[in-house]
């Protein structure tokens, strides 16, 4: 569901009072904040932002350099994907550097009158949102400007068109102008901007990537294809069942749930103290991560909490939770009642209802006393940390989110106890 996002007096108001106003000639006069937000085929001597931090002033003019190489504007021998690394990994490294790329890719892709710049403008748009979100009062004024995309491909055209009509008539036919496009060259900007608009709607929540080890070039690729090629993290288990259909066409379950629950238990997960409570180390996640986005499971691994990491990951991240928002409700108010969530459980669509079986099956090995005795994780435990992965309370109100989690908590627990799973056995 897209939000209303802030108006464009809002936008402009907060534009007025964070800019960092620019200056031109010898009279060193204020740029108007539209020319401020348009395309610039020149450097910048400051940043776009008002900062006082003089390291993120001289990394922000550089950063510019870098924005330029990778949209086409300016040449480079690096290629665009390290262009993309470096930009991405200073960002990563540095906070204060985030919004400023942010404004600076808004400002490129405003009145750009090369498509294939704009639109590799809003792929390292898209690239970025995949490692780190904005700060909490610059994500409404980004928002607001991919908001103005989603359906703007005919007004981007005749935008171009328009542009390159008028700086004709400027400028002789003798003198050398930079090499107009108005052909689409490869995606249309909705198709990044719906992309753009889902991710940051995530990464807001979830923070980016997390870790001590720097983006790679696989990580850099990987968020590229991913524009295209929905990843097995953050879609829906309809998109992802409708991605499996060519390499498993047979089967009724995500690949990506049944392999990681099977690697759990094949190092020996349902043996293993804390299994599920202690995370895996979060580089090991990651890499692990990027491998089964690839239909890979690596025959190195050793320790279960990174699989067992890894599956909470996926189910956490799902577009729509395993139970979805329509049933929360009804969740919460059966919590004490063994029957009715066993019957709420039949209610769901039959995708749901076969991953959410396949969880509670496979929680349900974890729960038997032999087990138990090992991880130290009884169906409480299990409850408590599963729960948030499979029910999202929508509720902003800290004492109703409060309240709310012990009932998932115990809603789960019933269907760890009460629900019969064994048709799943041997299902794929």
């Amino acid at each position: 569901t897209l939000r209303k996002p802030i108006s464009q007096s809002s936008m402009a108001d907060w534009a007025s009072k964070n800019l960092n106003m620019h200056t031109q000639g010898i009279f060193r006069r204020r740029i108007s904040i539209s020319n401020m937000l348009s395309w610039n085929g020149g450097s910048i001597k400051k940043p776009m932002l008002i900062t006082s931090n003089r390291t993120i002033k001289k990394e922000a003019c550089e950063m510019f350099k870098l924005v330029q190489s990778y949209m086409g504007d300016r040449q480079t021998r690096m290629d665009r994907s390290h262009v993309a690394l470096v930009t991405v990994t200073k960002c990563w490294s540095m906070q204060g550097l985030r919004d400023e790329l942010y404004i600076q890719l808004i400002r490129q892709t405003t009145d750009n009158m090369c498509y294939r710049s704009l639109a590799w403008g809003w792929e390292l748009m898209a690239i970025s949102l995949a490692f780190f979100s904005p700060s909490p009062k610059f994500q409404s004024y980004l928002e607001g400007y991919i908001y103005r995309h989603l359906d703007s491909d005919e007004n981007i055209a005749q935008r171009i068109k328009e542009l390159v009509d008028l700086k004709n008539k400027k400028i002789s036919k003798s003198r050398k102008k930079r090499k107009q496009n108005t052909e689409d060259e490869g995606l249309p900007i909705s198709t990044y901007a719906k992309y753009c608009y889902r991710k940051l709607q995530k990464v807001a929540v979830t923070g980016g990537k997390k870790g001590l080890r720097k983006p790679t070039v696989e990580e850099i690729t990987h968020a590229r294809n991913a524009i295209i090629t929905p990843s097995l993290f953050g879609s829906s288990l309809e998109e992802i069942m409708l991605r499996q259909q060519d390499m498993y066409p047979g089967n009724k379950l995500p690949w990506v749930q049944t392999q990681l629950s099977q690697q759990v238990l094949a190092l020996g997960g349902e043996q293993t103290e804390g299994i599920f409570r202690i995370p895996g180390d979060i580089d090991e996640v990651n890499a692990l991560k990027l491998q089964v986005d690839q239909w890979r499971i690596p025959s190195s691994l050793s320790d279960p909490n990174i699989p067992a990491s890894l599956l909470k990951l996926w189910y956490r991240e799902l577009e729509e939770p395993v139970i979805p928002q329509q049933f929360y409700k009804e969740c919460i108010s059966n919590y004490e009642n063994p029957d009715a969530a066993v019957a709420v459980v039949q209610l769901l669509p039959e995708l749901n209802r076969l991953v959410l079986c396949y969880l509670i099956h496979f929680l349900q090995i974890f729960a038997q006393p032999s087990n138990v005795g090992r991880t130290k994780m009884d169906v409480n435990n299990l409850a408590m940390v599963m729960a948030p992965n499979c029910l999202r309370c929508q509720s902003d109100d800290p004492r109703v989110i409060f309240e709310n989690t012990r009932k998932e908590m115990s809603f789960l627990r019933m269907l760890i106890v009460h629900l019969d799973t064994s048709f799943i056995e041997g299902l794929v």
